[in-house]
């Protein structure tokens, strides 16, 4: 059943307040101004007050998911950038291309049609499989005997000559295995020549892929004049450093900071580059992950993970689904062959995602019909049942799950429901560093962070104004500065995935 709507004032209706604000207001704090509060000051009895005030919200900052899983580094430019190894092995695939890119150009000439620029060498001995619905998986393997360009140069087109029979349209079992006009896949897997062979042509260089990023300034203030920071309060507050006392701009000052060590990660997350025809002008934005990976990394939608139920054709409830969850999981774990196949991954999901693993790992056990006991649940008779998994192995893949605060709390991504989680490996790359003079490890995600040994701006902060002690100018006011100028690395992003829905 849904949580009730009525009254208005109840907590899943309110999830926005209290709100960040320099003033004190009803709704959010204890009052004792009127006699339906509870009394006046003009009245002799002094009321019992908490001092301190009750954590209901629990920790409220949403940050912390850089720190666990990357890495920070100074950069001294406007700029960084990095290249990435391409595949090794030659192939190509019209599903990936677009139609009529890789296909059968003439099935009983056996000449096969390839983007323009391909690397097929003459004498390569190639795999062709069928990409059509009518015929899919046909596959034949052949020899390429001509190139069909000047001096064996590449062009869009091959001549490949079948093994095991006389021409591609050859029928096999009554059916032809291709067709004129019919999409493809290639792949190279090497090459025969004759005897005596020479005058070899063509030669293969190594691919260079380059990815770039920029860093972006991040600004905040907090402002309180002279008076209020002498103005005393009854709720006791504590600061970050642990100082504590009743001064409220205290408190202020202290979630102005936590707000905008938030807003270092968010952003770092949320990052869009300024594309053209945007109307915005003066900065130019910066990649954040879930951008990168949205446009070079693994997007896997419509997640489903939970154990499904079977239904009749009444639509009766009969039997679960044993391993419908698991099916879907193994999708992934496919197209995680398919890229770097590093073995451990971190995944961190919004809480919906999270319980539909666990539904899906506790259906594999004795209890449930085709399943089998792991032994994942560390339980006794006289302890609290424990459903939650925080790791598994499957196939050759260790996953560590872990819940996301930033896609739960209402106030940031727990407010929506597009990103419902995301897969990080545990990989690393080796790089010369210049600002260091030597070889580093570094994650695939890291921070960079403008630095130099004129100014530190990885996280400045600075006062401003005539109060505190710190006489800048004739405001009678304290102001604290915050800047930060950085930007994120995601380097090797074809082994992310990001869940959406």
């Amino acid at each position: 059943m849904p949580f009730s709507s009525s009254p208005s004032t109840l907590a899943n209706l309110n999830t926005l307040t209290p709100r960040p604000t320099q003033s004190l207001w009803g709704d959010n704090y204890l009052s004792f101004d009127s006699a339906s509060g509870g009394g006046t000051f003009a009245q002799q009895f002094l009321p019992e007050i908490y001092e301190k005030e009750v954590e209901r919200y629990g920790k409220r900052t949403v940050s912390g998911f850089l720190k666990m899983v990357g890495a920070e580094m100074p950069l001294a430019s406007d700029q960084v950038i990095w290249s990435e190894q391409g595949r090794l092995h030659i192939a190509y695939d019209s599903l990936e291309s677009g139609a009529n890119t890789v296909q059968v150009a003439d099935a009983s000439a056996n000449t096969i049609t390839l983007p323009s620029g391909h690397l097929v060498q003459q004498f390569d001995t190639i795999i062709v499989v069928n990409n059509e619905s009518a015929r899919l998986g046909n596959t034949l393997k052949c020899r390429v005997s001509a190139i069909n360009g000047a001096g064996g140069a590449p062009s869009s087109g091959v001549v490949a000559l079948p093994y095991s029979q006389a021409a591609h349209d050859n029928s096999s079992g009554g059916t032809a295995l291709f067709v004129d006009g019919d999409d493809c896949k290639v792949f190279v897997y090497g090459n025969e020549y004759p005897k005596g062979s020479s005058g070899i042509v063509g030669s293969i260089d190594a691919g260079f892929t380059q990815f770039s990023n920029r860093p972006i300034i991040l600004r905040d203030r907090y402002q309180v004049n002279g008076s209020d920071t002498a103005q005393i309060g009854w709720v006791e507050v504590t600061t970050e450093n642990g100082a504590s006392g009743y001064l409220w701009y205290m408190k202020s000052e202290h979630e102005a900071r936590l707000r905008f060590e938030d807003y270092l990660e968010m952003s770092m997350l949320e990052a869009e580059q300024v594309a053209t025809g945007s109307t915005i002008s003066g900065v130019q934005g910066s990649e954040g992950l879930f951008a990168a990976v949205e446009s070079r990394g693994l997007v896997f939608t419509g997640t489903d993970f939970d154990v499904q139920t079977g239904y009749n054709s009444a639509g009766v409830s009969t039997a679960y689904v044993i391993n419908a969850g698991l099916g879907e999981f193994d999708t992934i774990l496919q197209e995680l062959d398919k890229q770097g196949a590093i073995e451990e991954n971190m995944m961190f999901l919004d809480r919906n995602t999270s319980l539909e693993i666990d539904n899906m790992l506790a259906s594999v056990n004795s209890h449930v019909a085709g399943g089998a006991s792991y032994g994942v649940f560390n339980n006794a008779e006289d302890m609290a049942l424990n459903l939650g998994f925080s790791g598994f192995r499957r196939g050759s893949y260790d996953f560590y799950k872990s819940d996301w605060k930033y896609l739960n709390d209402s106030t940031t991504r727990g407010n929506l429901t597009d990103i419902q989680g995301l897969l990080v490996p545990a990989g690393t790359s080796t790089v010369y560093d210049q600002s260091m003079g030597k070889n580093i490890s570094r994650p695939f995600l890291h921070i960079r962070y403008r630095s130099s040994e004129a100014d530190d701006r990885k996280m400045k902060s600075w006062i401003t104004g005539s109060v505190g002690g710190n006489y800048t100018s004739d405001a009678d006011e304290m102001v604290v500065n915050f800047l930060s100028e950085r930007c994120l690395c995601v380097q090797a992003a074809n082994n992310f995935v990001l869940f959406k829905s």
